[in-house]
């Protein structure tokens, strides 16, 4: 027994084990039986806030468990391989019109003549049908991954023969090519502004009309539970985050793991020492983008109506941002940024309606909210504005959003490049060294 030693590894695999110790273990557990309870509404957690969990905070975090699939992968490329990419968003399109032309329902004359637009009376875009083949979620949502990674094979090449600032041009060119191809393209995107819908998450052998497990309607799951529409979303999300997360991680431990972090660290001297740079350039492109391409299917899937417009650069910056202020290289990090890009906007809105209804309220938070808000008035002086419209100073809330996020990426690329996970290395390592200072 080696109670008195946690650390002690008497082998190589209890040594290289994802939760070496029964405590990150416990912690593991006890942070699924939480959530799962959290997300159910179990009043029993009346210490933990469970308004967080209600159907808009529900629907935000099952965006996040998508995007966090969607970072991981942008992280094997960008935080292993040391590839720079601002195409992911991109590919994640690819994925995402790969899974509603796979399973996408079919039109009333049951061809693809159902794609075809044409204009109302209104001038309207219309369509003749919802197209698609109407394949079950078992093959599109694995098809929308093997598109996007076979796309990523194919730009592969640039990795080799550019680097650095001039990889990141190349690939944010794919972006734009996304939304050329669907503006130009509406038989397949739909509206550039208003997209199409996308089918359902509900699980079926075939194209029977009832499926076998139903998602998208709310009632019994197996005939124990009864469960929303929302909940049954995340848990079948949340279990490919789960699958998706333990993938990452063991790619990383092993010998093409390896091999990627070679060549993130000295490119031409991991060449030198026989790995082989192409082969694994490609692996990481492809690796990257089979994980956008599921987040993009998922993504549609969820939202019901996107619009291609939607996989723009404003999103690929969106994971940038989350490696930055995460961490990159580290799966930890990539959830930590996650959870933090894609929930803090909601938190600084939800804290800014909270403060709008202090502001004739006395008091230290009375005089904070009159000094941060402004409702366009006369004498008004607040940064933020609650007004409708807000052109110029003052800016809203989401502008605000923007400028906080361009403050935190600057602060952590200069005093914490590791990003969250850094900080949360530094806590951890104070307090399994206190009280001692070395």
């Amino acid at each position: 027994m080696a109670f008195g030693r946690p650390l002690l590894r008497r082998s190589y695999q209890e040594d290289a084990a994802i939760l070496p110790t029964w405590f990150q273990k416990g912690s593991l557990v006890f942070f699924l039986v939480t959530l799962t309870l959290a997300v159910l509404g179990n009043g029993f957690f009346e210490w933990l806030p469970i308004r967080l969990f209600g159907n808009t905070w529900l629907g935000l975090i099952v965006l996040t468990t998508i995007f966090g699939i969607a970072a991981l992968g942008l992280n094997i490329l960008v935080g292993v391989t040391g590839q720079v990419s601002l195409g992911h968003a991109f590919f994640m399109g690819t994925g995402a019109y790969t899974a509603v032309m796979l399973g996408g329902n079919v039109g009333k004359e049951e061809s693809w003549k159902a794609c075809v637009p044409f204009h109302d009376n209104l001038g309207l875009l219309e369509s003749q049908g919802e197209c698609g083949l109407g394949l079950p979620i078992w093959i599109w949502l694995p098809m929308s991954g093997v598109v996007a990674a076979l796309i990523g094979i194919i730009v592969s090449p640039a990795a080799v023969k550019v680097r650095g600032l001039y990889l990141a041009i190349v690939t944010l060119g794919l972006v734009f090519i996304g939304l050329h191809l669907g503006r130009m393209l509406p038989e397949w995107a739909g509206d550039f502004e208003s997209g199409r819908k996308w089918p359902k998450l509900d699980i079926r052998l075939w194209k029977e009309e009832t499926p076998l497990i139903e998602i998208s309607e709310d009632g019994k799951w197996f005939g124990l539970i009864h469960l929303t529409e929302v909940q049954k979303e995340f848990f079948l999300i949340f279990a490919i985050l789960l699958v998706m997360l333990w993938f990452a991680k063991n790619l990383v431990r092993s010998r093409t793991g390896r091999a990627l972090q070679a060549i993130r660290d000295r490119d031409v001297a991991a060449e030198v020492m026989g790995v082989p740079e192409f082969k694994y350039k490609r692996t990481g492109f492809a690796i990257s983008s089979f994980y956008a391409g599921i987040a993009g299917a998922l993504f549609g899937a969820f939202t019901g109506r996107v619009s291609p417009i939607q996989f723009g650069l404003l999103l690929s910056v969106d994971f940038i941002a989350i490696l930055l202020i995460g961490g990159a290289g580290t799966i930890a990090g990539t959830m930590l940024g996650t959870l933090f890009v894609e929930l803090l906007p909601e938190v600084v809105e939800s804290f800014t309606d909270w403060l709008a209804g202090q502001l004739d309220s006395g008091g230290p938070i009375g005089l904070m909210a009159n000094f941060l808000l402004t409702e366009g008035g006369e004498g008004d002086f607040g940064p933020i504005s609650i007004a409708t419209v807000a052109p110029g100073w003052p800016m809203s809330v989401f502008f605000w959003n923007l400028v906080i996020f361009g403050v935190l990426i600057v602060v952590f690329l200069i005093f914490e490049p590791l990003g969250l996970f850094g900080v949360w290395l530094k806590v951890r390592n104070y307090w399994k060294g206190w009280p001692f200072s070395y």
